[in-house]
């Protein structure tokens, strides 16, 4: 199967790492979405993954708990440091070549986040797990990863969830719910469909950066998109 993509920007929640367990890391899941990862890699396509840390900490419950808003993200940012060093381990466990660099500066452990060094990387067939988000408070790592793929140039978002795509309704609420298949960005910021925030919408929709959303969970979803499949819900400009 040949690849639709050169360079692509996946978006991983950090829940995504969980599983079905309460909280932390399930190796065995990221065992296999690292295996989906290193495929697609060995189809030439450019990597760069952008990690979140709600599995670890969220940073609105801490400040809806009465927490400084910005000491809440900040802790969240350390969190997908935490979740992209787990998630280059288990590559590295695999033979994946993976670079991980931070937003925020922490010498010791991750390299920080040079765009140049970055697409280097790419070009070279390593992996790039970009974490910290965009090292500000009050942004998400969605609006991280619309960034990120912008500066990166990639071709396209991914964003990884537990939905198969963008539907009408909570399809787990409303057996009629439907599944589009494409959707304008203006479509998707008007009618409020909750899947990415607005700041990550408009300024894929301003980069004319498309976004496709799938589910991680199923199996060869990711491979389905990458080779241009119907797979997902494509947002486009």
């Amino acid at each position: 199967m040949a690849a639709a993509y050169k360079r692509i920007l996946l978006k991983l929640s950090g829940e995504a790492l969980m599983g079905d367990d309460a909280f932390g890391i399930n190796r065995e899941v990221v065992g296999r979405i690292v295996a989906e990862i290193g495929e697609i890699s060995r189809l030439g396509v450019q990597v760069g993954v952008v990690i979140g840390g709600g599995n670890i900490f969220r940073g609105m419950a801490g400040a809806a708990s009465g927490m400084d808003r910005a000491t809440a993200d900040y802790m969240g940012m350390l969190a997908t440091v935490m979740n992209a060093m787990a998630l280059s381990d288990a590559m590295r466990l695999q033979g994946i070549n993976s670079r991980v660099q931070s937003a925020l500066v922490m010498d010791q452990v991750v390299e920080p986040y040079i765009r140049g060094k970055a697409i280097r990387y790419l070009d070279d067939g390593k992996v790039v797990i970009f974490a910290a988000g965009t090292g500000n408070p009050f942004f998400t790592t969605d609006t991280a990863a619309a960034l990120r793929g912008s500066e990166i140039g990639a071709e396209i978002v991914l964003k990884a969830t537990k939905v198969d795509g963008i539907y009408t309704a909570d399809p787990k609420k409303d057996a009629s719910a439907s599944r589009y298949q494409r959707l304008s960005f203006d479509e998707a910021i008007s009618r409020n469909l909750q899947v990415m925030d607005a700041t990550a919408f408009a300024l894929c929709r301003d980069q004319r950066l498309p976004v496709n959303v799938f589910s991680i969970f199923k199996p060869d979803a990711l491979k389905r998109v990458i080779c241009g499949e119907d797979e997902g819900t494509l947002v486009y400009c």
